[in-house]
């Protein structure tokens, strides 16, 4: 049934009437009679067909039409795998989330990103439990901040009703890395256990994964990493 539709998509050989048309080879292409180039597909053995039907004069190809079909099927296949269906993956926390759950949920997020799927992390106030929404707000940094080499924030933690949510993108393959304020934390650790006696001057940072997002310096000072 595929094949049928694609068929009809295509004009052929005498269902090509117009009066001219632009022949495209790998050498280039020419404007030419109509009948012209049919008679050069049938010297050749092959068919002309029609491929842009809206240009002017409308183009086409001289090739043979089961070859042509084939590789267009083998085209839209391939472009079809390339699509990745993204989703948005949800995590869930409460305002005094442990420890072990946290890192729990962590993995998920990190399994979500890696697939290529988007993150909604939210913390969940029931009742009197709103009080701790800075408390809450912090985790969310946190967490943030824990994905930073797997995910791009695309809005940092808002409170919406009793919810407080934070949305992540994971970045393009190849080019997850450690952000200039991790590797700056990272070297200052570094330092410190090969025995120097404090840091000099403050890690030098460019914002690290909060830099892209609105308010992002107010985010790092809430997190005490800046």
């Amino acid at each position: 049934m595929k094949n049928d539709k694609m068929k009809m998509k295509y004009r052929v050989n005498e269902q090509i009437r117009v009066r001219e048309v632009r022949v495209v080879s790998d050498d280039g292409s020419e404007v030419m009679p109509t009948r012209k180039a049919l008679e050069l597909a049938q010297k050749e053995g092959v068919d002309l067909v029609e491929i842009s039907p809206n240009a002017q004069p409308p183009v086409c190809r001289i090739i043979d039409y089961s070859k042509f079909l084939y590789q267009q099927k083998k085209h839209q296949k391939e472009m079809k795998q390339k699509q990745v269906k993204q989703e948005v993956k949800e995590i869930r926390f409460g305002p005094q989330t442990d420890e072990h759950d946290y890192k729990f949920k962590l993995k998920h997020a990190q399994e979500f990103l890696n697939a290529g799927n988007k993150v909604r992390a939210y913390v969940f106030f029931r009742g009197r439990s709103i009080l701790f929404k800075e408390q809450g707000e912090v985790l969310l940094l946190r967490f943030a901040n824990d994905l930073e080499e797997l995910a791009k924030v695309e809005q940092l933690p808002k409170l919406e009703g009793k919810k407080m949510f934070l949305y992540l993108a994971p970045k393009k393959a190849g080019v997850a890395k450690k952000s200039q304020q991790k590797r700056d934390r990272e070297e200052a650790e570094a330092g410190a256990k090969a025995g120097a006696e404090g840091v000099s001057e403050e890690p030098k940072t460019d914002g690290g994964l909060f830099a892209n997002a609105k308010n992002g310096a107010d985010a790092l000072k809430k997190l005490n990493i800046d």
